[in-house]
């Protein structure tokens, strides 16, 4: 049984890492309300942005620019992102799992399939096992900036343009709520507007328009946009998805501690108790013994 100067260190202990869990939600929370307020401020711009690509594809024939032609996916690239830190319950497993099963599934569908890996967590999860890793990055979602993804989407767009790929994935943790997330898998490369787009006007079947200076020199600027746009929102729903789930283990975490300081009191006050029965009864056998 443990001494009361153990019951006492471990209360002790379990109250300091109650602290740093209820400082770590707070923290948590205040970062998790700036990146909805960055996805919000986002949001119109990258809808916007999706309309008018979808236009302009659904006017122009797939084989006229590089981002918008299908073909056989022999060698694609799944571009995962996950956090650099830990202590934020499953987010991080549910992404190496997801991408994992994805892997699993299209062994037979690609000749090759490679990974580009957006954080630490990911990059160490993966280079402990047998997959192709074809980049690494770094603290994308500590900082995350429409700078550092155009980057990644600039190198991703090259290599698809000169036939390196034939196709791009992006799995990452849609963020739904505070606490709740949803491990999605969406294609990046090529460019293929959404059949649900497509069905409501757009396309083909809406109205064309004269471009100045012509349609390609457009698409050019603007495909590569869009994609960088993507992966920019990419990162900002994994990293309000990321604060909601450290807010939310850290939480739990900080409730569990409670828990925990509430049964190793109650043991500390029995083995107490105990002690000073103990302690009474050897006074009262003393004194019966000197009678």
């Amino acid at each position: 049984m443990a001494t009361l100067k153990q019951i006492r260190r471990r209360i002790a202990s379990t109250r300091s890492t109650q602290k740093i869990t209820r400082a770590m939600k707070l923290v948590a929370a205040a970062k998790l309300r700036r990146a909805q307020m960055n996805m919000e401020r986002a949001k119109p711009y990258a809808a916007r942005i999706r309309d008018v690509i979808f236009d302009l594809a659904g006017h122009t024939e797939r084989e006229s620019h590089p981002l918008l032609a299908v073909r056989e996916e022999k060698k694609a690239l799944l571009v995962v992102i996950t956090s650099d830190r830990g202590l934020c319950g499953a987010f991080n497993s549910n992404i190496v799992r997801r991408a994992e099963r994805y892997l699993r599934d299209r062994e037979g569908g690609h000749e090759e399939v490679s990974l580009a890996l957006l954080g630490r967590k990911g990059r160490d999860y993966f280079r402990r096992r047998a997959y192709p890793i074809r980049r690494e990055y770094m603290e994308v979602l500590s900082a995350p900036s429409l700078e550092r993804a155009s980057e990644i989407g600039r190198e991703v767009t090259a290599e698809f343009v000169d036939g390196g790929l034939d196709a791009v994935y992006v799995v990452y943790n849609e963020f739904k709520s505070a606490v709740a997330q949803q491990v999605v898998v969406e294609r990046l490369l090529p460019i293929v507007p959404e059949s649900d787009w497509a069905l409501a006007g757009g396309g083909a079947g809406g109205a064309d328009f004269e471009y100045e200076p012509s349609r390609r020199a457009i698409l050019d600027s603007v495909l590569p946009l869009y994609v960088n746009v993507r992966l920019y929102f990419a990162v900002l729903e994994s990293l309000a998805a990321e604060m909601g789930a450290r807010m939310t283990a850290m939480e739990n975490a900080t409730a569990n501690a409670g828990e925990l300081i509430r049964v190793l009191t109650l043991q500390y006050n029995k083995a107490r108790q105990a002690a000073i029965t103990k302690e009474m009864l050897e006074i009262v056998g003393g004194a019966e013994a000197m009678r």
